[in-house]
């Protein structure tokens, strides 16, 4: 019977709902004289029965009013009982005044017996049913148990409650003044019960909700997570739940930044303010991971105008139509100028920089895949070393006074024509630097960012959720990362450093395994690695060799002196660099081999310039790097702790 009136359409159960709450209520007046004379009354005077006609229709009228019937019983919310206790009080108070004006032959404590039976019968019969269906429910809903008991983790469970996919079975938490406590019908257990939990409740899945619990104390809380059998996800973060970008229950999977258990070091935004506020600020390549990220924060500091450059048509419209949108919400008084074209056209640049008159270049556009770089030598090199000169070149040209070249840790004894190109690129801004003094050239180096175009995350994912197999090179390959936000921020704070032709390194923490880093984001999904000590697991793990022009590992520093800065996680390396002169004739050279598409001819002048550049083909070549690379790393930490220090 419960099932058929679930399934019964809304008009049809309000009207359930006036049938039952009139025999409730009807009910309860008879058994409140028959309660208070002790005996069963039968109402045979007119008077009483007048009375009793009105209160009924009265209180019935109160609940329409209040809406009580509008709201749906297996979401009933606080709204919803204050109607009942409310409707149920003013019946009371009815039947009380019309028994007195009718001067029927009520016993004067029959009122408040009713009262108490009404709100019984009225709202105890919506509990149960409440009961009932989210019993129905329960058995169709996935169970999960939530990781903090805190704000977030309240909200998180009223959600669910509500929602048809998770059904909260506890709460974990790591505060003991909470373990052992019941919030919402659940027990909050310490996270040593957790293995105890998954096997009693065959739960699959944990959802992370610890607010806003800083990078670290979630890397710790994953790591001891890590070797359960257990699904992790997490709810959005609150900054995005509070703005209404998202909503607590949109569940995802967790973010493997966190992983890296690294906090965002507060900017100092007086100085930022002094390259960015009220000016006219230029990205090139803002349709990039990084380049849109920067314009995302540039933002933040109130430019007067933001030129947004980039070949890219689409991502040119993907980026613009997102500030466009974001400026007219907050209501800032900010112009975008969406500009489509190519650095590598020298004219363009200037003429766009000039009639803007752009004060600050951000300089991200290049091409950074390695093995695709490596297969397009000349389009690599002209994009990269040329497109960094000519917009160095308009930038002089269009008196612009500050221009921060985006470089990358693979222009550190690259091994590739990728990195070669861009540590080329640092001395072409390093050889203007030295020629002339209008414009102030600075480059920011850094590692991998999760979550970009070039970034095994969401790769990893992907292969993860088609069942595998998770691909990578070889069991010993490493990489730093860093989140794009964070990335972002370093960048433009370390914009405001130096004097002009500094190269800024900024700290990426320790290297990371890649292997490691898929290990982890299987487990973390709830699943087990697949291999030789586990043939029974879901997800395997196949390496597929170095790619052409790939190392081992990673360096962010060439020289061994490097200075600690202002900001505890940019540092300054002096380096070798060349005067203008000898810049140009290389550069003259690679103009003449690239427009012949003479490749080998590139490679060769790459060579031979100063940068380092020293492709690898064999494995034990680059074992004996990354050996070198693991004593200049510890050794250069030890510098920079120490000029931080100083």
């Amino acid at each position: 019977m419960f099932k058929t009136l679930v399934s019964l359409p809304r008009y049809q159960k309000r009207i359930v709902s006036v049938i039952s709450d009139s025999i409730a209520l009807l009910v309860a007046l008879w058994a409140s004289i028959s309660l208070r004379l002790e005996t069963l009354y039968v109402p045979e005077n007119a008077l009483v029965v007048t009375s009793f006609v009105f209160t009924w229709m009265f209180t019935i009228l109160v609940f329409i009013r209040t809406g009580l019937y509008r709201a749906v019983i297996r979401y009933l919310s606080n709204h919803a009982l204050i109607a009942v206790v409310s409707g149920v009080t003013l019946s009371a108070l009815a039947y009380s005044a019309s028994s007195f004006f009718l001067k029927a032959p009520i016993p004067r404590s029959s009122p408040v017996i009713y009262w108490g039976l009404a709100l019984l019968f009225v709202g105890g019969s919506r509990m149960l049913v409440r009961s009932y269906v989210r019993g129905m429910n329960r058995k169709q809903k996935e169970r999960v148990i939530i990781y903090g008991a805190g704000t977030s983790g309240v909200q998180l469970a009223n959600a669910l409650f509500q929602g048809d996919e998770y059904q909260p079975i506890a709460y974990v938490d790591d505060s003991r003044a909470l373990q052992g406590s019941v919030m919402q019908g659940l027990r909050i257990h310490s996270p040593a019960n957790l293995p105890n939990l998954i096997e009693k409740h065959g739960i699959n899945t944990l959802l992370l909700a610890t607010g806003n619990t800083s990078h670290a104390q979630r890397a710790l809380i994953l790591t001891y997570l890590e070797p359960l059998p257990i699904k992790v996800q997490t709810i959005p973060p609150m900054a995005d739940i509070l703005s209404g970008r998202e909503k607590i229950e949109e569940i995802k999977n967790i973010d493997i930044e966190d992983l890296l258990g690294r906090d965002l070091v507060a900017p100092d935004n007086d100085l930022l303010d002094e390259f960015i506020k009220r000016k006219v600020v230029m990205v090139t390549g803002a349709g990039g991971s990084i380049g849109s990220e920067l314009c995302r924060q540039i933002l933040q500091h109130n430019p007067k105008v933001l030129v947004l450059f980039d070949v890219s048509e689409f991502g040119l419209y993907k980026i613009h139509t997102e500030l466009d949108c974001y400026i007219k919400n907050s209501e800032l008084g900010i112009e975008l100028k969406p500009i489509v074209g190519s650095v590598q056209g020298e004219q363009r640049l200037e003429a766009v920089m000039s009639s803007f008159s752009v004060q600050t270049v951000y300089h991200a556009a290049a091409y950074k895949h390695v093995p695709l770089v490596e297969h397009n030598v000349v389009e690599g090199v002209r994009n990269n070393v040329f497109g960094t000169w000519y917009a160095a070149e308009a930038a002089i040209k269009a008196n612009v006074e500050t221009f921060v070249l985006i470089s990358t840790d693979k222009a550190v004894r690259p091994s590739n024509v990728m990195g070669a190109s861009k540590r080329m690129a640092e001395m072409v801004l390093q050889g203007l630097s030295k020629r002339q003094s209008t414009t102030r050239f600075c480059m920011v180096r850094f590692g991998n960012v999760l979550g970009s175009s070039g970034s095994v995350v969401p790769l990893f994912r992907k292969q993860i959720e088609a069942g595998g197999p998770v691909t990578v090179t070889t069991p010993d390959i490493t990489r730093y990362f860093m989140t794009i936000p964070e990335a972002a921020q370093l960048v433009l704070q370390a914009g405001t450093m130096g004097k002009g032709g500094e190269v800024f390194v900024l700290d990426m923490g320790a290297r990371v395994k890649i292997a490691d880093l898929a290990k982890k984001m299987v487990h973390l999904m709830g699943l087990e690695v697949k291999g030789e000590h586990n043939p029974d697991g879901d997800i395997e793990i196949a390496f597929t060799g170095l790619r052409p022009g790939e190392k081992l590992y990673e360096e962010l520093l060439i020289g061994n002196n490097p200075f600690g800065t202002d900001h505890p996680r940019i540092m300054k390396d002096s380096e070798v660099s060349m005067d203008w002169v000898d810049v140009q004739k290389v550069l003259i050279e690679l103009d003449r081999a690239s427009l012949v598409f003479d490749c080998d001819k590139v490679r060769d002048i790459l060579m031979a310039t100063p940068l380092g550049y020293c492709p690898t083909n064999s494995i034990d070549d680059l074992v004996w790097q990354q050996e070198q690379a693991d004593i200049n790393a510890a050794e250069n930490i030890a510098r920079i702790d120490k000029a931080i220090v100083a």
